[in-house]
């Protein structure tokens, strides 16, 4: 499913990945250099927790009161979902009489990426507000986001291997990549890393004068009591448990609270915050919705997350084992991945979960079913394939499956939550 605006995106621009800062600036000059007119930014890069850490600061900044932008990518149903202003996703009608600016602009062969991310910028430079956090869509030192030249913080979460194709398989390499949005002068808020990989950020930082905050090093979070502690070099509190499910959100929620007491945001503001962040799509528990019901009627859980690679699918197997051992149930899981995506490395990482497995393609530049099935034989596990979401959920259901993941792909989980109004993200 394209949703319009998406569809004029791809019909209009260049549908491919040229990572560049060149076209990007010559762009924004002509829209009138909207990136320099934005309120106080936050630069978000890293390999996976981007969107968590995001929403659990977006969510302390508004209990502060604060008027908060957000831009992120890709959406899952609507294109809107990409752009926040100040609380509330961009209206058709001023997304599209932006969308006519630019495309009204001569001599600039844009991406897709770069047109939607100057709309993001025009956008949020129109509107009155305190604070734009801005995600990075791929890599960081040739993003497009990465023409704002003086954020007032920038965050790094954790680096891990995706995108191989545009940003190779050495983790320093790609350390070096997100550690380009560090810039003089602004503090640079560090998620717990490899030693290789901190080692690179580190002399990043020196080189360009960024002072750090690091996980494990200035400040640390960890789960306790049903809750989370957070410490710092000058305080220790306790907190609300993350609102999003998962060990891993402990680490995404220490982050967005180390950058919230960067922004001197009330400490009240911050546990609520903590405890109300919404993030669609990571470790979302499904209840409504065609999928929701027919889980519901079961008996089971449904659960739907989007973790792509082998990192995010190490986190989903530590939450799973949790989950697991606290109340077991037969576990099934129905995977979808862009064929461009680490499978090996996915499985490999859920190979201990024991859960049997059903493969399932959707729209777009999809795994063959037969393919990723074989894959998920390879290592271990009992796999399928399915013709759909709906049929390897009715299948797993009919096995007696009391515990379900669709997972494996943003794309995939986009039409998942699409199937319904009751489930789009808003």
């Amino acid at each position: 499913m394209v949703d319009p605006v998406s569809a004029r995106l791809l019909a209009r621009h260049p549908q491919k990945i040229d990572l560049s800062l060149d076209r990007m600036r010559t762009l924004c000059a002509v829209l009138g250099n909207p990136q320099d007119r934005l309120p106080p930014v936050v630069h978000v890069a890293g390999t996976n927790g981007k969107g968590s850490t995001i929403a659990f600061l977006r969510a302390m900044a508004e209990a502060a009161g604060l008027r908060v932008h957000v831009y992120t990518s890709p959406h899952l149903v609507r294109f809107n979902e990409r752009i926040r202003l100040a609380g509330q996703l961009i209206e058709d009608d001023r997304l599209s009489a932006i969308l006519d600016r630019i495309e009204a602009v001569k001599g600039v062969e844009a991406t897709v990426f770069e047109s939607t991310t100057a709309a993001a910028f025009v956008a949020m430079a129109d509107v009155p507000a305190d604070l734009a956090i801005i995600e990075v869509g791929l890599g960081g030192s040739l993003d497009a986001t990465n023409i704002i030249d003086r954020p007032l913080l920038s965050l790094i979460t954790p680096v891990d291997l995706d995108h191989a194709e545009f940003l190779g398989t050495d983790i320093a390499g790609i350390a070096g990549e997100k550690a380009g949005i560090l810039k003089a002068g602004a503090r640079g808020v560090i998620a717990r890393q490899s030693e290789e990989a901190m080692a690179v950020i580190e002399a990043s930082a020196a080189r360009v004068a960024s002072p750090l905050t690091v996980m494990g090093v200035d400040f640390d979070a960890w789960a306790e009591h049903g809750g989370m502690v957070f410490q710092d070099q000058e305080q220790f509190f306790d907190l609300p448990a993350p609102a999003l499910f998962g060990p891993h959100q402990v680490d995404n929620a220490g982050l967005a609270v180390a950058a919230a007491l960067e922004l001197d945001l009330p400490i009240e503001a911050i546990a609520q915050g903590a405890g109300a962040a919404r993030w669609p799509a990571r470790m979302q528990r499904l209840t409504v919705g065609p999928y929701g019901a027919a889980a519901r009627a079961a008996d089971a859980e449904l659960w739907l997350d989007g973790g792509h690679n082998p990192h995010a699918a190490r986190a989903l197997a530590e939450t799973l084992a949790r989950r697991q051992a606290a109340a077991p149930r037969p576990l099934a899981l129905i995977v979808g991945m862009l064929a461009n995506k680490d499978s090996a490395g996915f499985f490999e990482a859920l190979k201990a979960s024991q859960a049997h497995v059903f493969t399932v393609a959707f729209e777009g530049a999809a795994a063959e079913p037969e393919a990723l099935a074989a894959v998920a034989r390879g290592h271990g596990l009992g796999a399928q394939p399915a013709e759909s979401v709906e049929a390897a959920l009715e299948r797993a259901l009919r096995l007696g499956a009391g515990r379900v993941v669709i997972c494996g792909s943003l794309y995939m989980a986009g039409e998942v939550l699409g199937a319904s109004e009751e489930t789009w993200p808003g």
